[in-house]
């Protein structure tokens, strides 16, 4: 039999061999953390290479993701559908071993990690969700949820902020299956991190209400074995051990140095860290028998087997939860799902009321809680103001797990980053909310929500310059483009109770990630016939037209300012002249509909066009082309009350009025009886 040593040595050089064949990477982690990950790996991870997504598998996270040939080399050697090739492959073009580990690209990948920080606070999630689940669907003699979640981290993810708001909430809420092992090694890109980087890592998470197992030596396994058995023993709180390491370990001349963090050490060095180690073996080659000592395969296959058995006595015993858990772990949401969905539109759609689009999404939250039990919310300190609870909803806490509103304090990038985790372990759909200017401090975890495509909602309210009185420090200016930037989000800003519906319907039903933009004031319900009602669900729609299919102009409009585009459009019909009035509450999806659906309401001839949003402009010429206007905002705005701050910022029908003249008189589209009406 192998080893641990041997068996860690195989880690050290499979990720050293990629990186050199790549000439690209971070083989100093990898060679550093390897005694650790080979105790973790072959005594406590309960997974099955043969199904990476058993429901009951232990969750890992390579927080510090430029090591990502650790976790590349452990999925090879465990047994999952990871081959020598793909290793051969690292950091190539489409291989199943990019630079930094992508969820859904290489089978065993629990996240996306690379930002660092991010997947400590993505295994906050994994953990909240482990934790909740196990609450809600356990019974006694039936611990159906029951695993861990554990994450490697380095100091660059200590340093950077999110780590604070994750982990401090993490104490808080008690998650005691979170063990996560500090690679304290001292280095980091830069050199030796004593310069910058002097924090009392162990009494900071003390603080923070965690166990901490100090100074463990990251190289001796039975300290590590003994570690993580403490670590696993019963607690009302997560783990942090600290493992004392050496990047690069194993390298006669660059072990203990940056050299080692993110570049190939080089032939001569490779060659000498095989003799030093006594590895005789060539690039790529692994002993047969280092092989067996590592296949997880047959061991898994029994613990999920034990797991099923399990399963299926409690399918017997309580029919219901069963289906119900499977269900929510195969994404499908319930039966009866289109139905109630409908049932929410036409009752609102019936009852024409006026109410901030935030309060709208109350009320859809009161519908949709009832119906959808994996629908997990939280604010971050907002939940007042973002109306992001519902009827009846209980508190997630450390005492009472089995609630599903989550109070994340003012930790918007952790809580974006949280939502994350919780999405990509399975049976939640969680939504956040914050004011819309704030979703700059979460928006590397927007980004990485839409790299991974999963279902996580961001909702943020006060969408606009409406908020008023609190100012341009509060009112989002180029959030809303911004945001319709990243490649596969989607993003609606609704004008009524209607469309917010729609949104909070598109956002439950998308596999990917959402942004639901809502207002501070009050917006008029806008009329629409049942065609119209039926088509918001396309993004963008005719929501009036007055001049029979055959219009002057057209009015684009969003969110608040659709009630003024309307207005103006009535207006101008006094005029004779014709406006087509289009709400698209969300871009994305209307630019995803067939090319004549677009081409009907966006008819290619109907050139005068003018879109109406208080926000940055830039993005809307592809709608409007050169011959249009774009009344936005591309300047901050001001403290002062709702109407008045619309007014400085020439968002006023006046405005509106104008530019629909001013398309018009530049194109020869209108009779001469037309044109004399102006200025009557």
């Amino acid at each position: 039999m192998p080893t641990r040593r041997e068996l860690a040595n195989a880690i050290r050089f499979l990720s050293i061999d990629a990186v050199q064949k790549a000439n690209s990477g971070h083989p100093g982690m990898p060679m550093g953390m390897a005694d650790i990950a080979e105790v973790l790996w072959n005594d406590f991870l309960h997974h099955n290479p043969r199904n990476p997504h058993w429901l009951n598998r232990d969750r890992f996270v390579l927080s510090n993701g430029h090591g990502c040939m650790l976790l590349y080399s452990l999925l090879h050697l465990t047994g999952y559908d990871l081959t020598l090739d793909d290793l051969k492959h690292f950091r190539q073009l489409h291989s199943k071993t990019p630079g930094h580990p992508e969820y859904g690209e290489t089978p065993g990948v629990e996240t996306t990690t690379g930002p660092l920080g991010q997947g400590l606070a993505n295994a906050v999630g994994m953990a909240i969700a482990e934790k909740h689940l196990a609450a809600t669907f356990n019974r006694e003699g039936f611990p159906l949820i029951d695993h861990y979640t554990y994450a490697f981290v380095g100091d660059g993810c200590l340093m950077e902020g999110i780590s604070h708001e994750a982990c401090s909430l993490a104490g808080v809420l008690g998650l005691h299956k979170l063990i996560v092992f500090y690679d304290d090694n001292g280095i980091s890109i830069d050199g030796e991190v004593k310069d910058w980087f002097r924090d009392d890592t162990p009494m900071r998470f003390r603080s923070y209400g965690w166990r901490v197992i100090a100074d463990v030596d990251g190289h001796d396994s039975e300290a590590l074995r003994r570690a993580v058995a403490e670590a696993r023993t019963p607690a009302d709180r997560p783990t942090l051990i600290c493992c004392k390491t050496v990047i690069g370990w194993g390298s006669p001349k660059l072990a203990g140095t940056a050299q080692t963090h993110g570049a190939a050490l080089g032939e001569a060095e490779v060659a000498a860290v095989r003799k030093k180690l006594n590895w005789p073996y060539a690039a790529f080659e692994v002993p047969t028998e280092i092989y067996a000592g590592w296949d997880a395969r047959a061991k898994g296959e029994h613990l999920e087997k034990e797991w099923l058995n399990l399963f299926s006595s409690y399918k017997q015993a309580y029919p219901e939860p069963a289906a119900d858990l499977e269900r929510r772990f195969a994404g499908h949401l319930p039966q009866a799902w289109a139905e109630q969905a409908d049932e929410l539109l036409q009752n609102l759609h019936h009852k024409h009321e006026t109410m901030a689009t935030r309060k709208a999404s109350k009320i859809c939250l009161d519908h949709y809680a009832k119906i959808l039990p994996e629908l997990m919310g939280g604010s971050a300190d907002l939940t007042e103001s973002n109306c992001a609870n519902w009827e009846g909803a209980t508190v997630f806490c450390a005492d009472h797990p089995a609630g599903r509103f989550i109070h994340y304090g003012v930790r918007e990038f952790g809580m974006s980053a949280i939502m994350n985790g919780i999405t990509v372990h399975g049976g939640l759909i969680p939504y956040g909310g914050t004011f819309l200017t704030f979703s700059d401090y979460a928006r590397n975890a927007i980004r990485l929500a839409a790299l991974m495509h999963i279902r996580s909602i961001f909702v943020y309210t006060h969408d606009s310059i409406g908020l008023g009185e609190d100012g341009p420090t509060h009112q989002p200016i180029e959030q809303l483009p911004s945001l319709r930037l990243i490649p596969r989000l989607s993003t609606w800003r609704p004008c009524d109770t209607a469309e917010t519906a729609v949104a909070w319907r598109a956002a439950l039903e998308n596999e990917g990630p959402t942004c639901l933009l809502f207002s501070r004031q009050n917006l008029a319900y806008q009329e629409r016939d049942s065609r119209a009602l039926s088509q918001i669900i396309r993004g963008g729609y005719i929501l009036c037209d007055y001049s029979l299919g055959k219009p002057h102009a057209i009015i684009i409009a969003t969110g608040s300012e659709v009630a003024l585009a309307v207005a103006a459009a009535q207006q101008l019909k006094k005029e004779n002249i014709l406006v087509r009035v289009v709400s698209m509450p969300s871009t994305d999806t209307f630019l995803r509909q067939d090319p004549a659906y677009q081409n009907e309401v966006l008819p290619e001839q109907i050139q005068a066009r003018v879109v109406v949003e208080a926000a940055a402009s830039e993005g809307w010429y592809r709608f409007v082309g050169r011959e249009g206007r774009v009344l936005g905002l591309d300047r901050f705005g001001a403290s002062a009350p709702a109407k008045d701050v619309y007014r400085d910022c020439d968002l006023t029908l006046e405005a509106v009025l104008e530019a629909v003249h001013e398309v018009l008189e530049a194109l020869p589209v209108l009779p001469a009886s037309a044109k004399s009406m102006r200025g009557v």
